[in-house]
This record gives structure tokens, C-alpha cells and sequence, in this order.
């Protein structure tokens, strides 16, 4: 099978193992407030699709539990879906797929569906379609994403001033692709109130509205050259080469050079974020998808 990735995720996440060791995992209170959205905290052997499970950060979340859970990880990236493979997480099949294409999964079979740090990058109509032909009816579609200051939507106020130097050099690249920081992945959603036969294959909601969401804030201590690492893990930057890298790297020093930028005893700085978690339910009367 071949799935489909856009040339910007294909090259900005080529290199795996720089990825998941960059990217930081999602902390407790949010997962366990999605989970309970998501309706499947203390269920026993609950079924669910980690959907762009990339590196599988989220993923190994979901299968250090006690619930004993039934993992599908669907990532389209081979060099992700590579790095995944070798965690050899319990209770995971690893399979490769696409949001509009999830062949390995059987028609509402799965209790719940989570996107980590990855909707935006497949928001559209044949994915929530797809989404919802593999959900139980009521099933529940979570998203997740840790959003640090520097990668925030604009209305989201940095705590420092050498993050939102940070934000502006972020918000300065990577405007022909969609990330969380411009709120586009929320259409989809909405689209489906105006939705024809010539949009969405039903012309009824498939997920209720309005979405839920919730916010989670968070702190972690990290030397410049983590911080670095982690700003360059996004996929506008991960891309760059020889002097667009140089220029970058130095527009970075100059923002961490600021008077704000103290560090503690260990010789780390603090990073500030939030967590945003979103989910929504399979409407059971909308008819599944042709074909599905």
C-alpha cells in the first residue's frame, strides 16, 4: 500500500530518530482528561487507532496502561514508522496508512481514535470521513498537541520576551503549510453544517459540535542546545541546509541572548507551553461513508 504525505511532512520529519529524541512527551493531566473525554480510561482492552503516531511518543502513552489497550499506530513516514518499530511497545501493531486510508482497520471497529501533534497536518473531509467509518458508533476522534510558546497562535501571549522572538522568527516561516498556531484544522468540523454530497459523502454531521476542549499548561527546564534542537524538530526549520540554517541558527542565538533568558544552577532555561487537548463524538445516526 502506499500512503499519502504531504513533501512538507515527508521532509521535515526524514530524519526520525532526531525527532523523537527532540520532541518532548505530553503530560499526565492532559492524557488522562483526553482519555476520559475519549471514554476509554479504565476500559479493559479498549480498541484505538493512534492516527500519525509518528515516533510513537503518544502511542507509548497509551500502552504503558494499565487497560491493557488494543494499539493501532497508523503513520505514513517510513523513517517515523521505523523509529516506532524498534520501541517494540505492548499491545501496538504498527501499520502504514494515512488518515483518508486506514486499510488494517475494519469498519467501525475501534472505541476511539487520537491524532498526537498531527491533525492539522491531514484536517479535511476524507479523513474525518475515514476517521469515522473505522468508530463505533458514539466513538469518540481526540486530538492532542503540545504547543510551545514559540509555535503558539498568535492570540496566545509568550511569557517571555525571548520566546515570543522566537514566535515571530517561527511565524515568519513555513506560511504555505498549515500548522495547530493557524486554528485552519477547526474548518473541517464546521464544513460539515454546510456539507453537500459534493463535499462530505454524507450530507449529515459525522462528529458532534461543538468540540470540547481543554488547556494545559506546562514548564520544562532545558539547556539552549535542547531548546534548539527542539525549535529546529519543526518541520519548516528541520528542512533547511548551509546558509538559510546558518541564518536561523543565528537569528535563534540572538533571541536566547536576551535579558530575560536566565538560566538556573544546572544551566537551563525555562520553556513554557500549553497543552491543548480537543475530541469530539461519532454521531450514530449519520450513515457510514459509501463503501465503508
Amino acid at each position: 500500500m502506499t500512503s499519502t504525505i504531504s513533501a512538507a511532512a515527508a521532509a521535515g520529519f526524514r530524519d526520525g530518530s532526531k525527532y523523537d529524541q527532540a520532541r518532548p512527551s505530553y503530560p499526565s493531566e492532559a492524557v488522562d482528561s483526553l482519555l476520559k473525554h475519549m471514554q476509554v480510561d479504565g476500559l479493559k482492552g479498549a480498541r484505538i487507532v493512534d492516527l500519525g503516531a509518528g515516533t510513537g511518543i503518544f502511542t507509548k502513552l497509551l500502552a504503558d496502561r494499565d487497560e491493557g489497550f488494543e494499539i493501532f499506530a497508523v503513520e505514513p513516514h517510513a523513517d517515523m514508522r521505523a523509529e516506532l518499530e524498534k520501541k517494540r511497545l505492548k499491545g501496538v501493531k504498527v501499520v502504514e496508512g494515512g488518515a483518508s486510508k486506514m486499510e488494517s482497520v475494519e469498519s467501525q471497529y475501534v472505541d476511539a481514535v487520537v491524532a498526537a501533534q498531527a491533525f492539522h497536518w491531514f484536517a479535511n473531509k476524507e479523513a474525518l470521513e475515514e476517521i469515522y467509518r473505522v468508530l463505533i458508533p458514539g466513538g469518540v476522534f481526540g486530538m492532542i498537541w503540545n504547543i510551545e510558546d514559540y509555535n503558539a497562535p498568535r492570540s496566545w501571549e509568550p511569557t517571555t520576551k525571548w520566546e515570543a522572538k522566537l514566535k515571530a522568527l517561527t511565524w515568519e516561516s513555513g506560511k504555505e503549510h498549515p500548522r495547530f498556531r493557524h486554528g485552519k484544522w477547526r474548518q473541517v468540523f464546521d464544513e460539515q453544517l454546510e456539507a453537500t454530497p459534493l463535499t462530505f459523502q454524507s450530507a449529515d454531521p459525522l462528529f458532534s459540535l461543538p468540540i470540547g476542549e481543554e488547556v494545559v499548561k506546562f514548564t520544562h527546564s532545558l539547556s539552549k542546545e535542547a531548546i534548539w534542537n527542539r525549535f529546529l524538530s519543526q518541520s519548516q526549520f528541520a528542512v533547511l541546509e548551509g546558509k538559510q540554517l546558518l541564518d536561523i541558527k543565528s537569528c535563534f542565538g540572538e533571541a536566547m541572548a536576551g535579558a530575560d533568558a536566565g538560566m538556573d544552577g544546572r544551566g537551563e532555561l525555562e520553556l513554557h507551553g500549553r497543552t491543548y487537548v480537543a475530541w469530539t463524538s461519532a454521531i450514530p445516526s449519520a450513515p457510514l461513508r459509501e463503501g465503508g
